[in-house]
């Protein structure tokens, strides 16, 4: 069973510096009938204006991925970590116990395009921490590229759930299949391109739950690229 939920029906707001789109509920967006799925809180795509950001704001028992799509973001945390993200790159943030942290575009002349991801930690209380990493480009079309799980380690990043986040790049017309284990549940997020999945066509932005299936045959109509959570 697949429920798609379609770019355009998403919770919107331009605030001028910053323009978000909200596929759950969060802040001022409220659909009680959008407040996750399963693990998976938050789907934010943001759209940062050159020099604006988020300043310094507190989170706690979260697992939060940030994934830059262009340009490049600014990162600064209460725990020492400082580091400027490009176009590619994953940041995973556990806020644990409590975490204070900033956001900011790094450039005065260009825009930054990103989603901000929430996952439920199946445990709260536990330490803040940090990682950082680049998708693997080179050698990696038209196959699934795990990027966090629950062990972590391998080039790929930790979160503290028995989930998954996977991402793959397509070439046109590319098929890819992801096999879901009995009782796996799964969303789709569209970053680029269309595919088609399970009966239906999904354009960018476009996400989609999956439920009580136990393979995702996913068809690429150009060159597309596709997230995948694979969710308890």
């Amino acid at each position: 069973m697949i429920t798609v939920r379609r770019a355009n029906d998403r919770g919107h707001f331009d605030h001028g510096w910053l323009d978000t789109y909200h596929t759950f509920s969060f802040g001022a967006y409220r659909d009680p009938e959008h407040m996750g799925f399963r693990a998976l809180r938050v789907i934010n795509e943001d759209r940062v204006a050159p020099g604006a950001g988020f300043g310094e704001h507190p989170h706690r028992d979260m697992e939060i991925i940030t994934y830059v799509l262009e340009g490049a973001l600014e990162h600064r945390d209460s725990i020492g970590n400082g580091s400027v993200l490009h176009a590619g790159m994953f940041q995973r943030m556990s806020a644990g116990t409590g975490i204070r942290h900033s956001e900011f575009n790094a450039s005065d002349r260009d825009p930054v395009h990103l989603y901000q991801i929430w996952i439920h930690p199946a445990t709260d209380g536990l330490p803040p921490s940090y990682e950082e990493m680049t998708a693997p480009k080179t050698g990696a079309e038209n196959e699934w590229t795990l990027i966090a799980g629950p062990d972590g380690g391998a080039g790929t990043m930790r979160i503290h759930q028995d989930a998954a986040l996977y991402v793959a790049s397509f070439s046109p017309g590319a098929r890819i299949a992801y096999a879901l284990e009995a009782g796996r549940h799964a969303w789709l997020q569209v970053v680029r391109g269309t595919v088609h999945v399970l009966g239906e066509t999904l354009t960018a932005s476009d996400g989609a739950a999956v439920s009580d299936e136990r393979e995702l045959l996913v068809e690429a109509d150009a060159g597309a690229e596709v997230l995948v959570f694979d969710l308890p």
